[in-house]
């Protein structure tokens, strides 16, 4: 066999492994949204349409495909946050437009959420999607002045609190203006962190591109991201 054809060939059976990887992690997700978790490996595997066999060339046991699943959904939501953000300057406006998507993506794709949500403020204390961008973006409003508090960590709590009872808010309670309630409650907690409640208010009004392009553009790299892991 040719190094050319030998190669070609390596890098199908690496496509291969890398979507049944990415059919359990769907699989998964799909469970973990419908707060399923407590189901054999078979059902998991007949619901992402592999074989049994395939599942342990992946994962040693359900418990860590369930966790792959999560960190899969949290390194979507952290990507979708820094296509968001990366042309900002001021870390008020860098919190609140992550805040506010945030707050969007749970009506906008429920499942996605739902699993996020799964892990409850657990989330918080993840190297992936929200906590850490969270932490930073707070450190950075402190170290600038931006933001009056005197500790980024206890702020970190405030806001992940908040962020984790709007998210279930907005699946409890279909009939609200979940845009309205978001933009108020991140209005609210720029306030507590010491910006002015002009300045607060006018930032929590500016226009956002649509949610749905941005998962659009987050997607690919997430996707590239995932079949590199996975090989």
């Amino acid at each position: 066999m040719s190094d050319a054809v030998a190669a070609a060939a390596r890098k199908r059976g690496e496509r291969r492994k890398a979507q049944t990887r990415a059919s359990l992690i769907r699989a998964a997700q799909e469970l973990l949204a419908a707060d399923r978790t407590n189901v054999p490996i078979l059902e998991i595997t007949e619901l992402a349409d592999v074989g049994m066999g395939s599942f342990y060339n992946h994962f040693e046991t359900k418990e860590e495909l369930f966790q792959a699943a999560v960190e899969s959904a949290l390194e979507l939501q952290g990507a979708v946050l820094d296509a968001w953000t990366k042309d900002i300057e001021d870390p008020a406006e860098v919190f609140a437009r992550s805040f506010r998507l945030t707050g969007r993506i749970h009506r906008v794709e429920p499942q996605l959420s739902r699993v996020i949500l799964s892990r409850g403020m657990s989330m918080i204390s993840s190297e992936h999607g929200l906590g850490p961008r969270a932490l930073r973006d707070i450190s950075r409003g402190c170290e600038t002045g931006r933001f009056t508090i005197n500790d980024p960590y206890p702020a970190l709590l405030i806001a992940g609190g908040a962020a984790l009872a709007l998210g279930h808010a907005i699946h409890d309670q279909p009939e609200r203006d979940d845009a309205d309630l978001v933009d108020q409650v991140t209005e609210d907690i720029l306030r507590m962190f010491g910006v002015p409640p002009e300045d607060a208010a006018a930032i929590c009004r500016a226009p956002l591109p649509s949610v749905h392009d941005v998962l659009a553009e987050a997607l690919p790299d997430l996707s590239h991201n995932d079949q590199l892991d996975s090989a």
